[in-house]
């Protein structure tokens, strides 16, 4: 953690690298005790076998772990930090899924793991320090600025419009317009949450939280921009492919939630040039190792496609001076190929006859 970051960042980091590997995990080890489901009826056929295995139970406790430590994590680092780092636990669910499951994990996927390590790191790097937000009175303060009202409402709005004018017309065509609106809903969801978990640490220290209208009402704005994320992007992940989802909706989400909080909480107020362009450049380069992970993920990567010299089976198919043609000299060389050499003798036969 780089020294002007304080102990509070170094906190945050941790619970969200938590977060990763545990939501990461959670999925390798449901699947692994779906897998164990025998001659049973299976999930997608509508059973519930599933309940009476411990393997899917750990799965559902691992993940309510990591998203508890990713809820905490919002009240001691950015949400501008601690968004993009939810890409980690892709990163941990395909390499514990190529251990454990026997699952591909092709040369483009293992690129894509090193460029989103390399990513997180920039970004831990260069993360933006956030005005310092320690009490609900100052995230009311923060609330009623103009600036995010304007971005609330303009989500608000575009949000609507999204649902009741584009959804009938072009969501079933256009893989942008239910993850545009789960992207936009998401970032006032963030927001939500980096005032409840300042709410629950002000618990903690004894203050009076419960009777603040505030902490209630964050919990029901919450709920309802959950809500909203999770119909909709069920809805864009039952007519669309998972490999073309999962990347776009992280772009899109990381970016509105990285607005928000530069709005919000004026994170990218204090950075200098150096800072905001490493911020930037680790995004993207997660979001590159993100979408060579999930776009080339069922792209069978043989020998074959590599370049010849890479290729070890491969003989050469021009040996070398020292083996192939150590007693033969170039002047010798055959001026025709085989097959040209073989139809010459022909004719000179039949000429002969």
């Amino acid at each position: 953690v780089p020294p002007a970051m304080g102990a509070g960042f170094g906190a945050g980091l941790g619970l969200a690298l938590a977060s990763s590997a545990f939501i990461g995990g959670s999925f390798v080890l449901k699947k692994k005790g779906l897998l164990r489901l025998c001659g049973r009826a299976r999930a997608g056929q509508g059973g519930h076998a599933y309940l009476r295995e411990w393997l899917w139970w750990a799965g559902l406790l691992c993940m309510g772990v990591g998203e508890a430590a990713n809820f905490a994590a919002y009240a001691f680092a950015p949400a501008t930090l601690v968004t993009p780092l939810g890409a980690l636990s892709v990163l941990v669910s395909a390499v514990l899924s190529s251990i454990f499951l026997n699952e591909q994990l092709n040369v483009h996927g293992r690129i894509g793991c090193i460029l989103s390590i390399l990513g997180s790191t920039v970004m831990v790097i260069h993360a933006p320090q956030e005005e310092e937000v320690s009490s609900l009175e100052s995230m009311a303060e923060k609330l009623k600025d103009p600036g995010f009202i304007v971005f609330a409402v303009c989500v608000v709005v575009s949000s609507l419009l999204l649902i009741f004018v584009a959804g009938p017309r072009y969501g079933q065509s256009n893989v942008l317009v239910y993850v545009l609106v789960c992207s936009a809903i998401g970032s006032l969801s963030v927001s939500c949450v980096k005032g409840l978990g300042i709410a629950l640490k002000e618990l903690f220290s004894g203050k009076p939280v419960l009777k603040e209208p505030l902490g209630w009402v964050l919990l029901v704005c919450l709920v309802i921009c959950i809500s909203i994320q999770i119909n909709y992007l069920n809805k864009a992940l039952d007519i669309f492919n998972t490999s073309v989802v999962t990347p776009i909706y992280y772009v899109l989400f990381t970016t509105a939630v990285m607005t928000c909080s530069a709005i919000l909480f004026k994170e990218w107020q204090h950075l200098v040039l150096d800072n905001i362009i490493g911020s930037i450049s680790g995004f993207l380069t997660i979001v590159s190792g993100i979408f060579l992970l999930h776009a080339f993920r069922d792209m069978p990567f043989t020998p074959s496609l590599l370049p010849l010299f890479l290729q070890p089976a491969r003989a050469d198919p021009h040996p070398p001076w020292s083996t192939a043609d150590r007693h033969q000299s170039c002047q010798h060389q055959p001026l025709l190929p085989s097959e040209d050499k073989g139809s010459q003798s022909v004719e000179e036969e039949e000429e002969e006859k």
